[in-house]
């Protein structure tokens, strides 16, 4: 009777510490899809951008283009198949974070490197790398130097709230070289520290940087190095705690990534309607297993690309050749031609 009784006393004890278990996830349960009920109770999804042509800056008529705008009007399909139920706001570096964990965004697209502290410490999730980028240095020419290290003694403006702070100071410390940080926290000073002289370089996002050397005075008396002092891969950020929100920002990017890989464009999406590939079918919906089964619509990955066009032509329009920033894509390219951007299967 004794060994019985020990072993019901056990059982109660294990079944005890499992309902404790169970109900330490129910909070995290029951948020589970706050931010999506929260967005379709509301009719629009809220995205915070930052204020850097290419990526994200409005126009004359005050509507909001780049490259990372683009990937919030295809959220915006996705969700409502009605590109324009998007609402973009700037927010500062030193606020994009706090603003996106107090519920005032309901997504950061505004260039957030993704970084450990900010996944654990600070409790955010990271969609897919939607571009990889590296922090570098804008200098005078007429300081004739040709990489960081020759910087010795300089003065580098740093923008506050961003990773740029901690990366340069341990750039200088293992060069065993010299600096002294100008920390400016006002996005509008930054670039105006370099033309005015204040500061002897800038050090930033390359994305950034070359954006922001279009805006000098002179540009061409200013040059980005060539060396990148860091790994900067900037990602869609949302808060911990909705799984469904998340996912549906992780699908709607890789769409526009696999859309380039098939060959899918904006112009030609409509002849492949008609292929016999069963990939391809999946993918823009004409068989519509795969949509219902994940509970989207099936012709989301169409209607996206439909309405913003694959990831490569959402990089050209916004930043490639023949744009003011002209970048090369770089690591910025599908695997299949040696970069690294790369979408898991559709099935």
């Amino acid at each position: 009777m004794q060994a019985i009784s020990l072993i019901q006393r056990r059982l109660r004890m294990a079944a005890g510490a499992a309902m404790m278990a169970a109900a330490a996830f129910l909070p995290v349960a029951a948020e589970a899809g706050q931010t999506l009920d929260k967005i379709k109770e509301r009719g629009v999804i809220k995205v915070g951008v930052g204020t850097t042509p290419g990526f994200f800056t409005p126009d004359s008529n005050g509507r909001w283009q780049g490259f990372f705008v683009d990937f919030g009007r295809a959220l915006a399909v996705t969700v409502f198949n009605d590109a324009d139920k998007v609402e973009f706001t700037n927010s500062s570096p030193q606020q994009r974070l706090p603003a996106l964990q107090a519920g005032e965004f309901d997504i950061l697209l505004s260039g957030v490197t993704e970084t450990i502290t900010r996944s654990f410490k600070l409790g955010f999730h990271f969609g897919p790398v939607v571009f990889y980028d590296g922090q570098g240095l804008l200098v005078r020419k007429d300081l004739g130097v040709t990489k960081g290290e020759e910087l010795d003694g300089a003065t580098i403006g740093v923008q506050s709230g961003t990773t740029g702070e901690l990366n340069i100071a341990d750039f200088f410390r293992k060069t065993g070289k010299k600096f002294t940080p100008i920390t400016i926290e006002e996005t509008s000073e930054f670039t105006k520290a370099l033309d005015t002289g204040r500061v002897d370089a800038l050090t930033q996002d390359s994305t950034d940087l070359a954006a922001r050397r279009t805006q000098l005075k002179k540009p061409d008396d200013y040059i980005l190095l060539p060396e990148r002092l860091s790994k900067e891969p900037l990602a869609p950020a949302v808060r911990a705690g909705d799984d469904r929100w998340l996912e549906i920002v992780n699908w709607t990017v890789y769409a526009t990534i696999q859309a380039e890989e098939f060959g899918i464009t904006k112009e030609n999406v409509d002849t492949f309607l008609t292929s016999e590939d069963p990939a391809i079918k999946r993918f823009l919906g004409v068989d519509t297993s795969l949509g219902e089964a994940i509970g989207l619509d099936p012709k989301f990955a169409y209607n996206i690309i439909k309405a913003v066009g694959n990831y490569g032509e959402i990089f050209e329009r916004n930043v490639g050749k023949g744009t003011p920033l002209n970048f090369d894509r770089g690591l910025n390219q599908l695997w299949t031609k040696g970069g690294l951007i790369y979408s898991p299967p559709f099935r």
